[in-house]
């Protein structure tokens, strides 16, 4: 199910919207849910709560709160939602992409052009929930896409998810839930009780640790050595890559 929201100070053009989607619902046979806000601050708040969106409708220009500053702290839980702002002016496209905005349609909005637009954004949301994970961490609901993801470790009751750009993501959860979760993408093997790698960012592997693309080494219990190089060997042959043994 795809979650949408709309958020405008205008009561006609969240009834406008909602027609539209409405119409657009029904005849391409989507499973849409969605929900208005009169404000940023509204908007917000269902944010903080940790609802999870996968499409926000965003005003520009807004009382109280403009909509460049509402996505500034959306991106703050959630880095993944597509935003789309809506203006009357062409006059604050380049700050809407500093948020990393998906796309700033003018108004009025018309159907033909609301239908393409959603058709679009469809696209890239169901691609990205294929291949994406949906995290509870302590900053919020995050989407995760899997091939950024480096190794994960457990720390007490906390997971620790590694990305590649550096990023630590803090998440409640048990890691034979994620494993279970990612058991049918190959990449990722469990290699300790406590780490779950993504063989992608494997630069070699020793009889005592994995060694990572940027130098993290994560330990491999006595006589897991053998069974980890199999896979890691047989995965990369899979992606005809070849390697010296």
């Amino acid at each position: 199910m795809i979650k949408v929201a709309f958020c405008d100070d205008d009561l006609s053009v969240l009834k406008e919207l909602s027609v539209l989607m409405d119409r657009y619902r029904v005849e391409r046979n989507q499973d849409i849910t969605y929900a208005a806000f009169h404000s940023p601050l509204e908007l917000l708040s269902e944010v903080e709560r940790g609802t999870r969106l996968d499409i926000i409708f965003l005003d520009v220009l807004m009382p109280g709160q403009d909509g460049i500053s509402a996505a500034r702290e959306i991106r703050k839980y959630d880095t993944s939602v597509k935003i789309i702002y809506l203006t009357s002016s062409s006059e604050y496209a380049v700050d809407s992409y500093e948020v990393g905005a998906y796309f700033y349609q003018l108004k009025p909005i018309w159907q033909e052009s609301f239908y393409r637009l959603m058709d679009s954004v469809l696209r890239e949301c169901l691609k990205n929930e294929k291949n994406s994970l949906i995290l509870r961490c302590k900053t919020g609901i995050t989407r995760l896409e899997l091939d950024k993801l480096k190794y994960c470790e457990v720390t007490g009751r906390n997971l620790l998810l590694h990305k590649e750009d550096g990023e630590v993501l803090d998440s409640v959860g048990k890691l034979d839930d994620l494993c279970e979760q990612l058991k049918d993408y190959e990449c990722f093997v469990r290699c300790h009780r406590s780490y779950m790698i993504n063989m992608d960012y494997v630069k070699s592997i020793s009889n005592k640790a994995v060694i990572l693309s940027d130098g993290t080494q994560i330990p491999i219990p006595h006589g897991k050595y053998s069974e980890l190089k199999d896979k890691f060997f047989s995965y990369f042959f899979r992606k005809n890559q070849t390697f010296l043994a």
